[in-house]
């Protein structure tokens, strides 16, 4: 009984580091030309920068199109670096 206590503290304590490395990840993503996102490995948009000539010329539509299509691809890759990142702390755990 003990020994499986001392085991989901230490899975607990592996899990907090993670969170904290996760958050200190960062991932900057140019999807499409013009629009950069920098997202965090736990999935929180740090920023979003919008070239200034898609401004200018922009088609509402279009725009609000690639913007979403850069956001889930920014999100994935995120999702891709914090899949990673638990495999090679907790290799053994189902799922992953």
């Amino acid at each position: 009984m003990f020994d499986k206590m001392k085991q989901v503290m230490e899975m607990k304590r592996q899990a907090d580091k993670i969170k904290k490395e996760l958050e200190a990840t960062s991932v900057e993503l140019e999807e499409i030309r013009g629009i950069k996102i920098r997202i965090n490995g736990a999935q929180k948009f740090k920023s979003i920068d919008i070239d200034q000539s898609l401004l200018e010329s922009i088609n509402k539509p279009k725009f609000e199109t690639d913007l979403l299509r850069s956001m889930n691809a920014a999100i994935k890759k995120s999702q891709a670096v914090a899949a990673e990142k638990m495999k090679s702390v907790m290799p053994g755990m189902p799922g992953l």
